[in-house]
């Protein structure tokens, strides 16, 4: 049982409900507009929960095996940094993982698409190769993208775009403008929850030369940075709620802005990196509960 216990703790379970938030926005934008499909959406959760993993568990192994988790990192410890798991049995289960990934994946473009939609079923396959492959090349190989600045990149594009619009285009078959806000402020906060992290961890990833963004811009020019994020999110919200306002219950999700603005103020003056961890949790629960609100505010 203790194997178990590292096993489900190096899947980092406390980031799987972000994963899913964009899903299920867009699966309320989808009901709002007659489309929604239980089937497509369970199995659009539990892709993106197995993806998710894949990343956590890729995360752990290149991290590790590269040094970059060690004793200087103020984050929960890690698998192979603990010597709990061996990084031949985290790459064994990454292989298994890859497995589960793409046949979920390969289910849910069937069920969403079956045969008549061929380039949405083409485009989507590929979608599916490419977040296999960004959720492990983000920390492993030689030329992995989280060490050169480019993961906010990827976290925008994956948990907010493809999240929200792809989510939905598996629903309706088509785009719709609806979606577009949505999907940027669900990026933009996850882009947030990832500076968070690198804040956190700077001075540890520079010493182990993983140069994340949060690197090259040092502390004070991330927390500059992570401010437009945050604020750029509750603009693009906020307009949503006006551009499609029907009723004052597609505004419930504003409550959000309260632990958002009183996150921004914690980070303008925090100074102990280690502080940033509690912040860190906040800000995804929130992103998760505004992804709720505004989904459940526009049915209403």
């Amino acid at each position: 049982m203790n194997k178990v216990s590292h096993w489900i703790a190096s899947m980092r379970l406390r980031t799987l409900p972000l994963s899913i938030s964009g899903i299920i926005l867009a699966s309320c934008l989808a009901e709002y507009n007659g489309c929604f499909d239980w089937k497509i959406g369970l199995l659009a959760i539990l892709t993106t929960l197995s993806f998710q993993i894949l990343s956590n568990l890729a995360n752990d192994y290149g991290d590790g095996i590269k040094g970059t988790d060690n004793n200087d990192r103020i984050g929960p410890e890690r698998a192979i940094q603990s010597g709990k798991i061996s990084p031949e049995e985290m790459f064994n289960a990454i292989k298994i993982n890859v497995l589960i990934s793409i046949g979920l994946a390969f289910l849910l473009i069937f069920t969403a698409f079956g045969v008549k939609h061929f380039l949405l079923t083409l485009l989507f396959f590929v979608l599916g190769i490419a977040s296999v492959v960004g959720a492990i090349k983000y920390t492993v190989g030689s030329n992995a993208y989280g060490y050169r600045g480019l993961g906010d990149l990827f976290v925008f594009v994956f948990f907010g775009l493809v999240s929200v619009i792809g989510c939905y285009v598996l629903y309706a078959k088509t785009i719709d403008h609806v979606v577009f806000l949505p999907a940027c402020t669900i990026g933009l906060l996850s882009v947030g929850v990832l500076n968070l992290n690198n804040m956190r961890d700077i001075i540890s990833d520079k010493k182990s030369n993983k140069i994340t963004l949060a690197v090259k811009l040092g502390n004070e020019n991330a927390k500059k940075y992570h401010y437009p994020l945050i604020g750029l999110a509750i603009v693009l919200s906020a307009l949503f709620g006006i551009l499609y306002y029907t009723s004052p219950y597609n505004l419930i999700f504003v409550v959000t802005y309260i632990p958002l603005f009183i996150h921004i103020k914690k980070v303008s003056k925090n100074e102990n990196p280690k502080l940033l961890d509690p912040e860190l949790k906040k800000l995804a629960l929130t992103t998760v509960l505004l992804a709720i609100l505004m989904g459940v505010g526009h049915l209403l």
